[in-house]
Order: structure tokens, then C-alpha cells, then sequence
């Protein structure tokens, strides 16, 4: 898979591995070009437990999607979730030894790497710093401050943090698969690249992905990421909730959660009754479908007041922070019957099923756009748009390069006729207008943010492991 136009995404979670290929197609829309899937053996709520039976289900995945693709899979992009990850607000600042120079690149990664040395607990480090607003010299709410004069330059961050031994693992798992790690995205952001519209990222909407073994959230208010958080329960902890409650085997479970399951008990009637096969000649057991919904309705009610806990702390209330989109619920757990209207009752907030359809090419199967492969969809959105940015960067670089050719050759051809010494002073003012001018003009090609700097870094440590 040497072909830039194509990108893999891999969702290692908890139920489910999910790898898919995918490609801008000519109207700049994403095409499915095959989908691989697994169950997935040693994950524990986002967090891998088994190495081997995770390589061998990443394996699986991997080797189906190529061949329902037809590519060659040689590298991924990889979700990172679970329970370790946490989110916190942070502010700094830096003083600018010179405030009569413009504000540069260079300042903003000053301000970057400082809060990247921030203490944290044991085991943990950061993953994520997302610059939010900037103040310069007092001035607030400033989204760009590159190219402005002033002597503070002072940011809010939204800062990720996650067990670096969880996330090694991870990357472990990937190369022993024989794959190449290409990048690593949160989540939660990759969900919401796949279901959400810029409208509602611009109007405050929070996202809540219902996986297997965690629910993910990530808030978005003026276009950019205000909270993110990852609660420890999921579709799983509701199956096991109907294990336990109608005394069955985990996979009658599922399978009774799935076809007849409910959040809302008041729709089932007393009178309906499933009946459940006995194991080894016993006698099928009778359940009613208003019992089941009530175990359901129970747990559902539970994770959903947790995820509106982080909905309020992020200060929902505020009338400045409010949410006007609402939410928007994705996930394998967003297929549950009648969640939606429970989610609304519970939070009086305006909410829809994410579909990750909002950049899919329009001949789609049905079964891609499925909630449940909103991670996935993500992933390969977020890696598409990488290679693009890149892609573009070189053509600007190569444009440039040809412009420059032309101008400077018949310079040194022509003869000169005014004194040396004007000319050199004249040559050197240019040369440094150029500079002034490259420096806001040129394409920041060899900049990198904090995220990949760290990748990277992770990228060595894997490759330097025995």
C-alpha cells in the first residue's frame, strides 16, 4: 500500500477490531474500498490485556479487509480510548525576549513544549496539548496570533493525558502484526470527524460514543474541542447486567439485547414473552420483554447520567458554553431501540443518532454508515486529510521552486553597471524582505505540532524495543 490516495484506519476495541480502507474519490468524498472485522479477544475496556490474542484478532481484521479490498495493507492509523484517558484545562504563558519582533511559529512551540513538561501522576503522560484561545499582552479571545507585535503571549489548553504502558501496547500489538504504525488519533475525535458537521461543532454539540466496554465523549463549542472524557461502561456492562438478571449464557445475552432490547420499558407490553432455549436439555426459560427492558433501561440510565456529569461540569449551564446543538449519540450502542428519546428525557437536551455519513461518497453500503463504525470511518477521514495536507505542501514547495528558477538565473547573467557596493546592499535588502516574507508565506512543511512530535518520539521507543 505505497499509494497516498489510500488510508487504513484500525479500531482495536473492546467487542470489535475494525479494519478499513478507504480513498478520496474525484469529488473530494470518502470511498469504502473493503472492511475487515474481528472479535476482539484481549481488549478490556479500551485497554489491551492479552498481547497475543490481540495480534491474532488484529491479523484477522487486517487480512479480511485486504482481501475485500484488493490492497495490500501495510501500515495503520490506530484509535487510542479507554479508561486511562483523562482531559484537563490548563493555562500558561511566556514572556518574548523581543516584543518588537512579530509573534512566529517558533513562540507558539515555545508555549507548546512548556506545557508539555507539566507533572503528572505516575505511569501517565501527555498525549494531546490543543492550543484553544490566545491572549497577547492582555488582548483575549484571539484564535491566530501569529503575525501580531506583543511581550505575553498567554494560551488555554485542553490537555489529554493517558497511561504511556497502555498506549505502548498498542503500538506493540500493531508492529508484532507486521504493520507499520502511521499515526495514532484519540477516539473520541475521530467519531466526531465522521458524524459531526462543522454547523454543529461551530453551534456547541457534545458527542457520545457508545462502544462495547467504554462510552467516549468529546464536546466541541466555536469550532474547537472543549472537553473529552472516556466513562469505564458500555453495551458490554449491559449485557452482563441481562447474564445476570434472566439467568442466561453471555451470548444469549447479547443476542436478546440486540433483537428485542428496549431503553424505554413502557413500550413493551406485560404480555409479550421471549423464550430462551434451555442448555443441555433443560427447559427453555420464559422471559418477558418488560423485565428485559427494565435491566436495560436501569443500566442505560446510569452511563447516560454519568456522561451529562462531564456535560455539566465542562459548564453546559453557562449561557456562553451552552450546547445549542445538542447531543449526538454514535457508537454499536447508539442502535439500541428508544435510546434516543431516554438521552432527551434525561438531559432536555436536543439530540440524533450519528450516522457516519456526513463525508462518505453517496453510493455507500448501507452497512459502513452503521453507528457502529464511526471510529473507523474517522480514522481513515483523519489520515485521508493528513496525506492530503502533505500532498499539497509539496506542490506549493515544487510551484515555488519554479518560480524562483526563472528570476534568478538571468540576474546573474546581466552585466552590472552600478557600483558593487550599492548592489550588495540592494541584494541584501531583498534578501531579507524574502525572508520576512517566506516567513508568514512558505508553507509550514517542517513545522510539526506537539501530537506528532510525541508520536515520533513513540515511534523510536518502539522501534528501539527488544
Amino acid at each position: 500500500m505505497k499509494d497516498k490516495d489510500i488510508a487504513v484506519g484500525l479500531d482495536i476495541g473492546t467487542t470489535k477490531i475494525v479494519a478499513m480502507v478507504g480513498r478520496n474519490n474525484e469529488y473530494g468524498k470518502m470511498e469504502i474500498l473493503g472492511i475487515g472485522k474481528s472479535k476482539s479477544l484481549g481488549v478490556h475496556r479500551g485497554v489491551v490485556n492479552n498481547i497475543t490474542q490481540t495480534i491474532q484478532s488484529i491479523q484477522q481484521a487486517v487480512q479480511e479487509a485486504e482481501a475485500n479490498s484488493g490492497v495490500a495493507i501495510d501500515g495503520v492509523v490506530v484509535g487510542i480510548a479507554g479508561q486511562h484517558i483523562r482531559s484537563l484545562q490548563h493555562s500558561d504563558y511566556i514572556t518574548r525576549a523581543n516584543p518588537d519582533e512579530v509573534i512566529s511559529v517558533k513562540d507558539i512551540d515555545m508555549l507548546c513544549n512548556q506545557v508539555h513538561k507539566l507533572v503528572m501522576l505516575p505511569g501517565e503522560e501527555i498525549i494531546h496539548v490543543l492550543p484553544q484561545e490566545y491572549k497577547v499582552d492582555g488582548q483575549a479571545e484571539i484564535s491566530e496570533p501569529i503575525g501580531m507585535y506583543g511581550g505575553r503571549l498567554e494560551a488555554n489548553f485542553h490537555v489529554v493525558v493517558g497511561q504511556i504502558s497502555s498506549i505502548r501496547n498498542i503500538g506493540r500489538c500493531v508492529k508484532s502484526s507486521g504493520l507499520e504504525l502511521f499515526g495514532v488519533t484519540l477516539e473520541p475525535l475521530a467519531s466526531a470527524n465522521a458524524v459531526l458537521s462543522q454547523e454543529e461543532k461551530e453551534a456547541g454539540v457534545a458527542l457520545i460514543d457508545i462502544g462495547g466496554g467504554t462510552t467516549d465523549l468529546a464536546i466541541f463549542k466555536d469550532g474547537i474541542i472543549r472537553h473529552t472524557a472516556v466513562i469505564p461502561f458500555g453495551g458490554n456492562v449491559i449485557t452482563e447486567d441481562i447474564k445476570e438478571g434472566c439467568s442466561i449464557i453471555e451470548k444469549q445475552a447479547e443476542l436478546l439485547k440486540v433483537k428485542f432490547g428496549s431503553a424505554w420499558p413502557g413500550e413493551n407490553k406485560d404480555n409479550e414473552i421471549v423464550s430462551i432455549p434451555g442448555l443441555r436439555g433443560r427447559e427453555p426459560k420464559e422471559i418477558t420483554l418488560k423485565n428485559l427492558s427494565k435491566v436495560i433501561h436501569f443500566r442505560v440510565v446510569e452511563i447516560i447520567e454519568q456522561v451529562f456529569l462531564e456535560i455539566k461540569n465542562y459548564g453546559h449551564d453557562e449561557q456562553k458554553k451552552k450546547l445549542i446543538a445538542g447531543i449526538v449519540i454514535t457508537g454499536g450502542g447508539a442502535q439500541l431501540k428508544h435510546l434516543k428519546q431516554l438521552v432527551e428525557y434525561i438531559t432536555g437536551m436536543d439530540t440524533r443518532i450519528g450516522y457516519p455519513n456526513e463525508h462518505l461518497a453517496g453510493n455507500s453500503d448501507p452497512e459502513t454508515t452503521s453507528p457502529m463504525y464511526a471510529t473507523a470511518v474517522g480514522l481513515v477521514l483523519n489520515s485521508l486529510e493528513k496525506n492530503q495536507q502533505l500532498k499539497n505542501e509539496d506542490i506549493v514547495e515544487a510551484e515555488k521552486e519554479e518560480q524562483i528558477q526563472p528570476e534568478t538565473k538571468p540576474f546573474v547573467e546581466q552585466p552590472i553597471e552600478a557600483p558593487q557596493q550599492d548592489v550588495n546592499e540592494e541584494l541584501a535588502e531583498e534578501v531579507e524582505e524574502e525572508e520576512q516574507e517566506e516567513k508568514y508565506t512558505k508553507p509550514k512543511k517542517h513545522r510539526k505540532n506537539i501530537f506528532e512530535k510525541w508520536f515520533d518520539d513513540f515511534k523510536d521507543f518502539l522501534d528501539n524495543a527488544e
